[in-house]
């Protein structure tokens, strides 16, 4: 599967097939996350939150993959990631995209 974050793919022409998109909601064990908090008081990078978030990326990206595979597609074209805070501690990552099939 190709992914790519702009409209076309060189050389291909493309038929849309629809959105497709993968989402998830991660989030580390309380243990991690008030030691992360103290993290925040001497400043440095988040370790924790940036493998989650990783993860979470990863997890989505897989997800909106199977999604476009169920349409026969070849790529997803203009991929995108948003997150958002679910709650202290919880974020939601969603990947999306426009799956097409090469013509």
């Amino acid at each position: 599967m190709i992914l790519v974050n702009t409209d076309y793919i060189s050389g291909k022409e493309l038929v849309m097939l629809g959105m497709v998109k993968g989402s998830t909601i991660q989030s580390k064990n309380l243990g991690k996350d008030i030691t992360q908090g103290f993290k925040t008081l001497v400043g440095g990078e988040l370790k924790t939150y940036t493998e989650m978030m990783n993860e979470a990326r990863a997890l989505a990206t897989k997800r909106m993959v199977e999604e476009a595979e169920k349409l026969g597609a070849d790529a997803i074209v203009n991929v995108r990631y948003a997150s958002a805070a679910v709650m202290q501690g919880a974020a939601e990552v969603m990947a999306y995209g426009t799956a097409v099939k090469f013509n």
